[in-house]
């Protein structure tokens, strides 16, 4: 390469077009239009044939289908340019498939894209502080791009991420006025021989602690995704996300959590283009389905599957886009209460099935089953097929699609579908509790959240309780305390320690996520041993007892800002009771009286 490269020649100015030839035939517009219609309508009908549209068929109805396509793709899937990650990769596949079905039903495809970050990637770094603030932000320049084409008769998000997907689901949510669906993106295939995509995150902790070593490490680091697209392999925000979505009735049946690639994966987005087309022809907008109902149902799939703690923020923005009322803590301990978790999957076990796995066992309609069978479903919400969701049940229950899924999990895993996705008297007998506690105490006075479900069994009691006193190691970046839990900086955190992370909130450094830390304290044999206290939130993969969204945050003048090295903190959570404390009960000279 030299400056000549840079600078360019001349040669190629000789053949340069400085004019063109206009499309053949005229657009169908007629008298009444050319007095009556916006002229940013008429020229829309100009683009549209410009850009290489028939022109006799530019009056035809039009679907936006936004999308959080990343990277550049050759024809057979060759990387021209990178996406942030597998998530969006293959997402323009979908794209591609639902604008053929859109077109094949003489109607006009619109694709548009708002693409989205990596939280695996940003872990750890100040690209972190960016993840929840994205959302809202390509929340509303989807909803912006949506309000755009004035002529829009429906639309379709396709989208698969931890912030992609619940930025599509607001946007989606505030355009309440228009039929709409939700494609899932699908989720990442295991890799033979290799580590999950929420393990191999953990292998710098790992070595330095002498556990792997760096050959180890970097064969993992290669092989940990065995196919190119889809969220991750476990049942973080991400899946937790696509499960939100077709609970609420906003996705087609047994859609969420597909393997990205495959032919059924492929052909949701074609069944789904079918539906929207159909709403608008039955007129069903948004606003029919995304009601308080189906809210609860939302969260009622959420505690089943013992999803992510990432949703107690996406839900709230979901019901306020479309105009409703937020659910309320009180709102989600009564959910809680009413099922255990009934889905073993990664991370919270006990045998950590991959999602793919769990799609395969009959993914939301199966669990919506069981959570009818028990009396807590709301069965009469409408959903994007145009049916009641009772309706909508008893298909899958009697359908081929649900016996061919599950026994092709049998037949080329060996796993027992309902060993995946349980009754809950069966999920009762294997320990599986309720999803999500919300502690109370003086260092979190306003609550806290816990995944109490995927604290490690290895210290909860009998009785269902996890307890701990510890000295408190008081943080207020992610990076100096992962350096501690490494043991390269500083003190090393030791068993019996209460790791706390303040000033991480949304007033601070967004409410970042903290998965470095949750995620190498799982991995390291005495992680279980030190709970986290923090402002800032988990990662959906996250495990153990890790107590976030502590409230006031510290930059509020929250007590958790107060803290300091050598306080005496006590933790109780009662997976059985749904309660849970976290207090300051002395300093490092001795009790608080």
């Amino acid at each position: 390469m030299n400056k000549h490269d840079i600078y360019g020649g001349g040669d190629l100015l000789s053949s340069t077009r400085t004019r063109g030839q206009g499309r053949e035939g005229s657009l169908p517009i007629s008298e009444d239009m050319l007095l009556h219609e916006a002229s940013g309508n008429l020229f829309g009908m100009t683009q549209n044939v410009a850009m290489g549209w028939h022109p006799e068929e530019v009056n035809r109805e039009q679907y936006v289908i936004v999308s959080s396509k990343g990277g550049l793709r050759a024809e057979d899937g060759t990387p021209i340019a990178l996406g942030y990650h597998t998530g969006h990769w293959e997402i323009s596949l979908l794209v591609r498939e639902a604008a053929q079905a859109i077109r094949q039903q003489d109607a006009i495809p619109f694709a548009i894209y708002c693409s989205d970050p990596c939280d695996g990637r940003s872990q750890g770094t100040t690209g972190m502080m960016d993840s929840l603030a994205y959302r809202n932000d390509a929340a509303l320049v989807m909803r912006r791009m949506i309000r755009s084409l004035p002529t829009r008769d429906g639309v379709m998000g396709i989208a698969t991420c931890d912030k992609g997907l619940p930025a599509t689901m607001v946007a989606l949510a505030g355009s309440g006025d228009l039929p709409g669906i939700i494609v899932p993106g699908g989720v990442t295939l295991p890799a033979e021989g290799a580590e999950d995509a929420g393990t191999v995150q953990t292998i710098g902790a790992r070595f330095a602690h002498g556990l792997i070593s760096r050959d180890y490490a970097a064969e993992m680091g290669c092989k940990a995704c065995g196919s190119s697209g889809g969220g991750c392999q476990f049942l973080g925000t991400a899946a937790t996300a696509q499960v939100v979505a077709e609970a609420l009735g906003m996705s087609l049946p047994h859609s969420a959590l597909a393997p990205s690639g495959e032919a059924v994966w492929l052909d949701s987005a074609r069944r789904s283009a079918l539906a929207l087309l159909a709403m608008k022809k039955a007129g069903i907008r948004l606003a029919d389905i995304i009601t308080p109902a189906a809210l609860e149902n939302a969260m009622l799939a959420h505690s089943a599957f013992g999803g992510s703690t990432n949703l107690l923020l996406h839900i709230p923005a979901i019901a306020h886009a479309a105009g409703l009322k937020a659910p309320t803590v009180a709102d989600w301990i009564r959910v809680n209460r009413s099922t255990a978790r009934l889905v073993d999957a990664l991370p919270n076990g006990p045998r950590n099935h991959p999602t793919v796995q769990v799609f395969m066992a009959g993914g939301v309609p199966e669990v919506l089953l069981h959570l009818r069978a028990s009396g807590l479903l709301n069965t009469d919400v409408l959903t994007v097929t145009g049916d009641k969701l009772d309706a909508a049940l008893d298909w899958w229950a009697e359908s081929e699609r649900r016996q061919l899924a599950r026994q092709r999990l049998r037949d080329s895993d060996g796993v027992d579908p309902d060993d995946v996705i349980m009754a809950p008297d069966s999920a009762k007998a294997r320990g599986m509790t309720s999803t999500v506690v919300f502690p109370l105490g003086n260092i979190a006075p306003q609550g806290s959240v816990i995944k109490a479900t995927a604290i490690d069994p290895r210290v909860v009691g009998e009785d269902g309780v996890y307890r701990q006193r510890g000295a408190a190691r008081v943080f207020t970046s992610e990076r100096a305390a992962i350096r501690a839990v490494k043991g390269v900086e500083g003190r090393p955190i030791q068993p019996g320690d209460v790791l706390v992370l303040a000033g991480l909130g949304p007033m601070g450094t967004g409410m970042e996520e903290t998965y470095q830390l949750t995620s190498a304290l799982k991995f390291i044999p005495w992680g279980l041993h030190v709970p986290i206290i923090t402002d800032a939130r988990f990662s959906g993969v996250s495990t153990g007892a890790c107590i976030g969204h502590v409230g006031p945050e510290a930059l509020a003048g929250g007590n958790i800002g107060k803290l300091r090295d050598g306080d005496v903190i006590e933790i109780t959570i009662d997976r059985n009771k749904l309660r849970g404390t976290v207090d300051l009960v002395g300093t490092a000279d001795g009790e608080l009286s």
